[in-house]
């Protein structure tokens, strides 16, 4: 992963450097723990459930949620074992939350939110839009607490819309039409 280095560095110093203040310093920590486990987006979806129009949705977030984690967290972060941006860039950029433990390719929290926000998205537009405003924030915080690369959450975002669609689609091709034939 050391080739994206001269992508990724100069991002995180950017940010480092330039978006740093008092509001953004507090802000972006609670949206990313906010997240922590996907805690967000698991009680949205568990919500859902219990709404008659958008129980589909919450059990797709939920399924889409489950398979994200177990391909991003549970394999992709133990085949490419990618060290975290603040062991590479620690000159004088403080850590304002505590050193995440285990490896940074993919971005769990940006694979689990976009994840979350597609499945919803593909059954409810306007709500699924602002899923996605809100998994772009999470997604950013990661770069901003620089506890992820700029290509580690864009991968765990893409690998997040993508298990978003494929969860859907498997639901729509698959089970929806045995579920109506009964």
């Amino acid at each position: 992963m050391e080739f994206f280095l001269p992508f990724d560095a100069p991002v995180l110093t950017f940010i480092q450097q330039h978006l740093h203040n008092p509001v953004t310093d507090a802000a972006f920590p609670f949206i990313t723990y906010l997240c922590e486990l996907g805690a967000c987006w698991i009680f949205i979806g568990l919500v859902l459930l219990f709404m008659k129009k958008y129980r589909r949705a919450g059990a797709l977030m939920l399924a889409s949620l489950l398979l994200a984690t177990l391909l991003g967290e549970g394999l992709l972060k133990n085949i490419v074992c990618r060290p975290r941006p603040f062991t590479y860039l620690s000159s004088g950029f403080p850590l304002l939350i505590s050193p995440p433990s285990g490896y940074s390719f993919p971005s769990g929290h940006s694979c689990a939110s976009f994840a979350a926000a597609t499945a919803l998205f593909l059954q409810h537009k306007k709500q699924g839009l602002l899923a996605y405003v809100f998994a772009a924030l999470i997604a950013f915080s990661r770069l901003f607490l620089l506890v992820h690369f700029p290509s580690d959450v864009l991968a765990g975002s893409l690998l997040g819309v993508a298990v978003g669609v494929g969860v859907t689609l498997l639901y729509e091709k698959l089970l929806l039409p045995r579920l109506e034939a009964k």
